[in-house]
């Protein structure tokens, strides 16, 4: 805009209006005024120039104020959930709400249901339709269907126009029913979980701008949080409603009135104090005047059931469970006779007990995420920011400037095991792994089939005691064999986190060493293979044949053309002869021949391998070599 006098002097009435904050059709009246007072075009000009650029200021300055006033109401809508103690309260307060800040006639809110695998309408606001409130939606049907499924928003001006959602009988009649066209849905979401959807409809087309969306999202996760939150006071409520029925029933027993008191105040200081399920046993068995004994879950071991103390000899046991999963078991040792009130005590503990338990694992199952993230970092990103790896593995209590030692460990499970089983069994050497990684201040991670860790080295230990160790303690964890390899020593892995994926290759190249030398559940570094190291060293890159195959040819290939051209058998003889300790005797009884034919063929053997066959080096590469050829599809799978 020019700075000549007529247009400054246009500019005031615009001025003033924006300053009072008058309606738009007040910014007319300048223009009409000048028009009727005769004048000039170029003043009328300068007018509507001044008018577009007010009505462009009082747009923006409109925009902000409603963008304020929907931030304070999301802010006070927040607040006030906060402050919300009962589910059903919190779910109609959330609906109000949305309602409200969007301005539309109807808001609706449905909750998702694990067990049915679809979601229900759970509350209404502005709703008349009874078939309306009481829809269910399968995953991925209609908008909101759809929502609950992919864990994104949906908005649609016109719902039965719109080809994107799967149209079905029953939905659309409840819409119908309620008269709804326009529809806006946005997830309920905890974490990655969808626990439902939040929606906002109009009985009118309408298009739903995209800060509307934005607006009831942000809101959304608000809610989310508020719903965990009276659940979870809800949950609370209901496990104090069950201690206030065992305090009944201790009630009607004066004489144990002061040990219920007790053991409730002990239990209650344990937990806020963190304490452990050996201090809650510790304490129950001053109260019981007995020994209680916390016991971890195991096979063919007696106890209660449904979270009830029963009489197992002398003893007294209830188990501590959780959502059906069996964690352990409390042991009341040497009472053969036991009240219902302090039956009820030992139950009370059990209860508590799993709450520890539970806390604990998820608990320990974040950090050994963030531990895991932190390894498949060092070996999937080697240029990664040292300085903000050593910040990581602080708060794990690591120290990635010290030694370390890469492990890969793999469980043994027997070769008829299903698909299923193997899954299993590798969630449990996971699950083994990052327990001992966490005690030990290193980092675990399930990659390739099996399990990879970085565990300090200590002064004075050596990477291959340091992998027999790995390989007793996850075998002893998980009672199946755990076969470990451990790669040399990595100086400093956050200076040189490049160095972690190659010290892995090399760790899993002695896993597959002492498979195939028949070592299953025994841990080696590649210190202890010699040669072997160097053999395998290309097996991973499709490469196998070339080094295995030569080693194979040159120490027992003329023995294995003698038996292709022939169709003799000293390769099976061979085997079999090292197999019984190298006795003819022994021989001839496994392969069920005369001991003669053994000793022909142990000369015809000699003749093709050389007289020194049998020397200890010598026997040593040639069974090996038996190994590798009978087995070498196992390298390169």
């Amino acid at each position: 805009m020019s700075h000549d006098q007529p247009q400054s002097g246009s500019e005031v009435p615009y001025l003033e209006l924006l300053a009072r904050g008058a309606a738009a059709d007040a910014y007319e009246r300048p223009v009409l005024v000048a028009r009727a007072d005769g004048a000039t075009p170029e003043t009328l000009a300068a007018l509507e120039t001044a008018k577009t650029h007010a009505l462009r200021v009082r747009a923006e300055l409109e925009g902000r104020r409603r963008r304020e006033a929907e931030l304070s109401a999301l802010y006070e809508t927040a607040h006030d959930l906060a402050g919300l103690r009962d589910l059903d309260a919190v779910l109609a307060a959330i609906v109000q709400r949305a309602r409200s800040l969007l301005g539309t006639e109807v808001a609706y809110l449905s909750l998702n249901d694990t067990v049915a695998g679809d979601t229900y309408m759970r509350v209404t606001e502005g709703s008349v339709s009874a078939r309306f409130q009481q829809l269910r939606l399968g995953m991925g049907e209609g908008l909101g269907g759809l929502v609950a499924q992919t864990a994104r928003p949906y908005a649609t001006e016109s719902y039965f126009d719109d080809p994107r959602f799967q149209h079905t009988w029953t939905i659309d009649s409840g819409v119908r029913d309620e008269g709804l066209v326009a529809i806006l849905g946005v997830p309920l979401t905890l974490g990655s979980q969808v626990i439902g959807v939040l929606f906002a409809a109009d009985r009118r087309a309408r298009v739903f701008e995209r800060e509307q969306i934005a607006l009831l999202g942000s809101f959304a996760a608000h809610a989310a949080v508020a719903i965990d939150t009276a659940n979870l006071l809800a949950e609370t409520r209901s496990a104090l409603a069950e201690l206030e029925k065992a305090n009944e029933v201790i009630r009607d027993r004066s004489g144990v009135i002061e040990r219920a008191s007790d053991v409730h105040d002990r239990l209650t200081e344990l937990v806020l104090r963190g304490g452990g399920v050996h201090d809650v046993a510790s304490a129950v068995s001053e109260v019981l005047d007995g020994a209680v004994e916390f016991r971890e879950a195991a096979d063919g071991e007696p106890a209660g059931a449904d979270g009830h103390a029963v009489r197992h000899g002398d003893d007294w046991v209830v188990s501590v469970s959780a959502g059906g999963e069996l964690l352990g078991a409390l042991v009341l040792r040497g009472h053969p006779a036991l009240d219902p009130v302090d039956q009820r005590t030992l139950e009370r503990a059990a209860m508590v007990t799993s709450l520890l338990l539970l806390a604990r694992r998820s608990a320990g199952e974040a950090e050994q995420r963030v531990r895991g993230e932190l390894l498949d970092d060092l070996l999937d990103a080697p240029d990664r920011d040292p300085r903000l790896l050593r910040e990581r593995a602080a708060r794990l209590r690591a120290d990635l400037d010290a030694p370390h030692v890469v492990l890969a460990a793999r469980i043994e499970a027997p070769r008829e095991a299903s698909v299923e089983r193997e899954s299993a069994d590798r969630r449990r050497l996971w699950s083994a792994a990052s327990h001992l990684a966490a005690t030990g201040h290193g980092l675990a991670a399930a990659r390739d089939g099996g399990t990879v860790l970085l565990l300090p080295l200590d002064s004075g230990d050596s990477a291959a005691a340091l992998a027999r160790q790995t390989a007793k303690h996850l075998g002893g964890a998980l009672r199946e064999p755990v076969t470990v390899g451990a790669s040399g020593p990595v100086e400093a892995p956050a200076a040189h986190p490049g160095a972690v994926a190659g010290a892995y290759e090399e760790a899993r190249r002695c896993v597959d060493a002492l498979r195939l030398l028949g070592r299953c559940g025994e841990g080696a570094a590649a210190e202890d293979f010699g040669f072997l190291g160097l053999l395998l060293a290309d097996s991973r890159d499709g490469r196998s044949g070339g080094a295995i195959e030569g080693f194979v040819r040159r120490t027992i290939g003329e023995v294995v053309a003698y038996d292709r051209r022939r169709g003799t058998d000293l390769v099976r003889t061979l085997d079999a002869y090292f197999a019984c300790g190298m006795s003819p005797a022994r021989t001839k009884d496994a392969l069920h021949v005369h001991v003669n034919t053994v000793a022909q063929r142990l000369e015809r053997i000699g003749r093709l391998l050389g007289a020194d066959w049998q020397s200890p080096e010598r026997a040593l590469e040639v069974q090996l070599a038996l190994r590798l050829h009978g087995l070498s599809s196992a390298v390169t799978r």
